[in-house]
Formats: C-alpha cells, structure tokens, sequence
C-alpha cells in the first residue's frame, strides 16, 4: 500500500492552462517498485505540466472542452468512482484518483502490484482506499479553519514537511496531517530551528527568485576530410533567491522542448537536497539514443544569500551554431584569405553582437588591406595586426556571408608584435566572438510557472537565458591542424565538497 506520486491543482477557469499545480511530491523508491510490478505495462509518472493538462481534460474543466471525445463521454465510460485512466504520452495512466472540491483538484496515482493490462479489479488494489485516505486528510487539514489565502499558502508551504511524518516513502502512517504539525511545533519549541553554519544571515524584504541560464559554445572547425570537426554546449545556472526565513525551500525544473538536446555530465550545488538517478546518471560518455534522459530536470534545494550556481551542465547538440571556411595562402610579401560563414537554420538569426577576429601572429605590422565583404564592415588593426569583421546583430536571409581580401605586412621591427608558438607560417584561425539573448543551442529554460517556493510572501519570479562563444575557432584548411588542446580546454567547473541527500 504506497503512492507513487500526489497533486494538489488549482482550477482556474479563464487562464491559459485553466489551473495551477500548487503541489506535487513524487516518490522514486514507489516509482522503481512499480516499474517491476508492471513489467511491460509499466507508464512513467508524468511532469506536472502534461499531468495538469491530461487532469483537467479528462475532468472537463478546460475552457475550450466542448466537443464529444469517444474515448471520454461515451455511455460506457461513465465513471462512478473517481477513478481515472489520463491519455498522457500515447499511453494511458492508471489508475488515477481524482476528486474536486472547495476549488482545488486532489490527486494520487496509488501502487499496483501485478500487471495493469488487463485492469485489475479495484477492490483488489488497497492503495486506492489508502489513497483516498490520504487525500481527505489533506483536504481536512488544508479547509479546517483556513479563512482566507494566506493561510491556504501557509498550509501548502507545511506540506512537504508534514507528509515525511504522516506518508514516509508514500506509505500512509496518519491521515490527521494535524497530529503531525502538532509533533512538529512541539519539536520546534523543544528545538528551535538553528541557524545553519553556512547560512551569515537571513533575508528581510520583497521576495524574488532570479535565474539565468548561460550557455557556452566551444568549436574547433578545420574543413579537412581527415580530421573531425568537434563542439560542445556548456551550460550553467546561476540563482539569487532573496526569501526570508531560515531555511526556506525552493524547486526549480528545467525543461527543454521536443527537439532539445538532453543535458548532461550534470554537477549540482550543495544546497541541492535530493536529485533523480536519471539526472546524475546522463554521461556525455555513453553513446546517445532515444533512451537518453530528457528532463525535466528538477533541482530541489535551499538557498543561500548570495548568487551562487545551482548547476553545471554539458550538452553534444547536433550541429554547431555557425558553419566556417577559413583558407589563407601566401603570396610572396602578401596573405590572401578567404572566410565564408554560414548561421545553422535553427539558430535564433538574433545577435546582440556578432565578430570575426582573424589575428595574425609572428609578422610585421599591417602595411596594406584590400578587401571585399558581402556583409558587415571591416576593421584593421595595423599594429596588432588584426582584423575585425563585424557582422553586426542579424545574418542575411540567405543565412550565407563572405569575406576574401589580401594583406601586405611590413619588416619586423623592434616593437613587441603579436606572437603565438602555434600559428606559425600557415597554421592560422578565426575566432568568433557573439552573444545571443533569450537563447539556448540546447533549448534548455526554465519555465516561471514551475517554479515553486516554500516560504512566506509570494516571489516574483525571474528568468533570462543566453548563448555565448567561447573558445570558437576555425583554422585555416590549407595548413596541417593543429592539436585540439591547443586552443581549447573541454573541462567543468568543479565543487568542493559536494553533497547530496537521498
């Protein structure tokens, strides 16, 4: 008798999704047991979104629910007992208990212990009346005496805590949730919560969550038939959570959209509290397949004062996000170079700014430039011996841009020029330096709406993400390749005594 997972939802007629999940709570040691019970007809436990959506529809609640669905409102599916079997992902959840009351949806999806195909009778499955058990004992102790909003939010906020005394590991040991805060505040006068080591001091103000997502993109293009050209996306999420309390608990989900590349060699903050096996398992090692974990990935934790990076991640994307040819050859006392960039059609064609910098290391200074360029302006730097085209903040429709020209240097003088152990005769590159808003190569966000907090005061709640060059460079194809460690280092930041619970 367990649950693998319960719901609390908020029906909201007249919004965009027509309810809101004010909470959740999963249990995976449930969820491994019910993957042998099941065997074939095992269905995963969806994510709050999908769940929401399947929920209300097959409760008739959303606001554009009109029409007759077969599978739904025929005479053979008249359903009596609050049992329901949600369409989520092709498959069919089940058995789902559900029921309406005082405007908010309660919901469990209890343990069944054999196959589920064909259903088994319901008076053969004990955590249905557990269930429901369970769900009334939230309801009583969420409408008894509460008066108006506040206390509602202060009673969901009591949740998580009371449901690790009262249903540990989704067993129901008491229904009475109020027995359990009684225990708790009695601990808590016996105990007072303490302020934890790591923690200088608290937060006094408005409440607000910020996060960003930065992504990086590492490249090293050759043109060469023999040599591989290689990428990588890394990422990482940088939180400042100003909520007062002591300790208070905030739940972030990433997501990432049907065609995004799923995260991994994933590295989590400490004050991360517990984490899925999915995520801490996805290696950039294995070989990828359609098996791959593709989120959401949630990160449970508390915060502490200051902005810190809730997590690190890598990611191998399809394709790089700008194709390049760079060829240069000399001539005599000149260099005659050849560029030609290409932008990927599934990249945002939106730069806050976008460069070439093609360096030229162990000569003289620039004498002499003639050039020709489909798009954007050129700037030279004689003395550093430099060029930097400018492509400026969009590609053209064609997606398609050129640069070819040629360079004239003068002697070598006493002046300190550029120099570099590498680029040495015709082992030359181009750099890319842009910076995209509002954008991620992986399509990773992070949605506002799933982001739930445990504390007093309601947060606003904001979120920016953005793509970034580094360490982006295309070498010249005439001239042997150099090392890739050249150049570029793949490596993660690392945390110092990282922890996490289970």
């Amino acid at each position: 008798m367990a649950q693998r997972a319960m719901w609390l939802v908020s029906h909201e007629p007249g919004t965009l999704l027509c309810g809101t999940v004010r909470f959740s709570r999963r249990y995976p040691t449930v969820e491994k047991r019910a993957k042998v019970f099941n065997g074939a007809t095992y269905v995963p436990i969806p994510e709050d979104d999908p769940f929401l959506k399947a929920l209300l529809f097959e409760l008739r609640l959303l606001d554009d629910d009109k029409d007759f669905v077969e599978s739904r409102d025929s005479c053979s599916h008249i359903n009596k007992t609050s049992i329901y079997g949600l369409p989520v992902g092709g498959e069919e959840l089940w058995p789902v208990v559900a029921f309406q009351k005082n405007g908010m949806i309660y919901a469990c999806v209890p343990l069944v212990e054999q196959t589920l195909s064909p259903h088994p009778p319901l008076i053969s499955i004990s955590g249905i009346s557990q269930g429901f058990e369970l769900l009334f004992g939230i309801q009583d102790f969420l409408y008894s005496g509460q008066k108006n909003d506040t206390e509602l939010n202060t009673k969901l906020s009591q949740l998580p805590d009371l449901l690790l005394q009262a249903c540990p590991f989704g067993t129901l040991l008491d229904a009475n949730l109020q027995n359990s805060l009684d225990s708790i505040n009695f601990a808590s006068v016996t105990h007072p919560q303490k302020q934890p080591a790591w923690k200088a001091g608290t937060y006094k103000g408005k409440p607000q969550v910020s996060i960003s997502i930065t992504e990086k993109v590492k490249s090293m293009q050759y043109d060469k038939r023999d040599v591989a050209d290689t990428w990588q996306v890394d990422g990482a999420v940088t939180c400042k959570c100003d909520l007062e309390g002591i300790m208070p608990n905030v739940t972030i989900s990433l997501s990432l959209p049907t065609n995004g590349s799923p995260l991994q060699d994933i590295l989590v903050h400490p004050c991360v509290t517990s984490l899925d096996s999915a995520i801490l398992t996805s290696s950039s090692i294995d070989a990828m397949d359609d098996s791959a974990f593709s989120g959401p990935y949630k990160f449970p934790f508390t915060p502490p004062l200051e902005s810190f990076n809730l997590c690190y991640y890598t990611s191998q994307v399809p394709v790089p996000p700008i194709l390049g040819f760079y060829q240069m050859k000399e001539e005599e006392v000149q260099l005659k170079i050849t560029v030609n960039l290409k932008l990927h059609e599934s990249v945002k064609n939106n730069f806050e700014f976008c460069e070439a910098h093609i360096p030229f290391y162990n000569r003289g200074p620039i004498t002499h430039v003639e050039y020709k360029v489909s798009f954007g302006q050129l700037e030279v730097f004689r003395e550093k011996s430099l060029l930097i085209w400018i492509i400026g903040q969009k590609f053209p429709k064609s997606m398609e841009i050129g640069l070819s020209g040629t360079v004239t240097f003068g002697a070598k003088g006493h002046e300190k020029q550029p120099f570099d152990q590498i680029c040495i005769g015709g082992t030359a590159y181009l750099k890319l330096h842009f910076r995209i808003l509002d954008y991620t190569l992986t399509g990773c966000y992070a949605d506002q709406h799933s982001v739930q907090v445990f504390a007093s005061g309601k947060p606003k709640i904001s979120t920016n993400r953005k793509l970034i060059s580094s360490d982006y460079y295309i070498w010249n194809s005439k001239a042997p390749a150099p090392e890739p460690s050249s150049h570029t280092l793949y490596s993660l930041p690392v945390f110092t005594n990282v922890s996490l619970l289970f």
